[in-house]
């Protein structure tokens, strides 16, 4: 979507509160498994890589008891934690983190593909049945859609691979589209997982465009390949529709191309605090989800989570296959 089509449908959609914490109570509870937060601790005495100082929103301690009292009221079970870190001590940090409250199911850590010492550090890292997986993409001055070709990065996918760990992949652009195309045609038994996905902004060049669609076409037919709708929410000139109405459209596209068996829910809390509270945005995939009827909305609530992620049940109330 462009600038100027956000703007012009925005102008024809409400942007007032209308997803609240009352309206979710209208809709059916079902159990959650968001499977996209972020975990940091700005007291740390050697302080953090991300958030800024400066970022007034973000900049306090983002930790489990504090998730807790916001999500487990709204129905979620279990979290997988995705890596804010490119230290690679944060790692370890954040398995023992996740080692003291069982609301933590899984953790997708920060490790770099093509290194040498990556099989070393992935190795030690899963031999904790919590640690699922790694993120890389665009963030931390990566950029693994130049590094496709690499020989060294793609055995170490292999390695992920074999030892069943996931790829997540951050902040998706046609680049990086295109990249998991090639990556999946190299290394087919590798899971991938397509962080925000709604975020993407459409390319206006027609070429660039037409080019990405087709990409997504065929990443709809790679069934290792899962999408995370997160990130839904869009903001521009200070204004962030709350209808669900405003973001249809574009929730039928992923729907369509990926299907019902591979789209994940995903908060990205405590980031999504830039946008509106952790209800919000909460309220409008399930009330998408819900229309699907239940059983589409388990998929996405909690199901394809387990089938991307095969992460750990730990607590009683976290949902299973039975």
């Amino acid at each position: 979507m462009t600038r100027r089509e956000f703007l012009a449908a925005a102008a024809a959609t409400s942007v007032g509160s209308a997803l609240s914490a009352a309206s979710a109570e209208h809709l059916p509870k079902l159990p959650i498994i968001d499977t996209h937060i972020h975990l940091f601790d700005t007291n740390r005495p050697q302080g953090v890589p991300w958030p800024e100082k400066s970022d007034k929103i973000l900049y306090k301690p983002a930790l489990p008891a504090r998730y807790r009292d916001i999500a487990v009221p709204l129905g979620v079970t279990g979290a997988i934690v995705v890596e804010a870190s490119p230290w690679s001590e944060d790692n370890q940090w954040v398995l023992d983190l996740a080692a003291k409250d069982n609301i933590i199911v899984g953790v997708v850590g920060n490790l770099e593909p093509g290194k040498p010492e990556f099989g070393r550090q992935l190795d030690r890292l899963a031999k904790n049945p919590l640690f699922r997986g790694i993120r890389n993409g665009n963030l931390w001055g990566h950029d693994i859609s130049s590094q496709t070709q690499n020989p060294a990065l793609i055995s170490d996918l292999k390695l992920m691979a074999q030892a069943g760990m996931v790829l997540d992949t951050a902040n998706p652009n046609p680049a990086l589209i295109e990249a998991i195309l090639r990556i999946t045609d190299q290394v087919p038994d590798l899971k991938l997982v397509i962080d925000h996905l709604p975020q993407m902004a459409i390319p206006e060049d027609k070429k660039i465009r037409s080019a990405c669609e087709a990409n997504m076409r065929e990443i709809g037919q790679r069934h290792q390949v899962y999408v995370k709708v997160s990130e839904v929410l869009r903001k521009v000139d200070g204004q962030i529709p709350t209808r669900l109405e405003f973001y249809r459209h574009r929730l039928d596209e992923l729907y369509d191309i990926i299907g019902e068996d591979r789209l994940l829910y995903g908060s990205d809390w405590p980031n999504s605090d830039q946008w509106l509270p952790f209800h919000e945005g909460l309220t409008l995939v399930r009330q998408y989800f819900m229309e699907k009827g239940p059983a589409v909305a388990e998929k996405y609530f909690w199901k394809n989570s387990i089938a991307a992620y095969q992460w750990q049940k730990r607590d009683q109330n976290q949902p299973w296959f039975k």
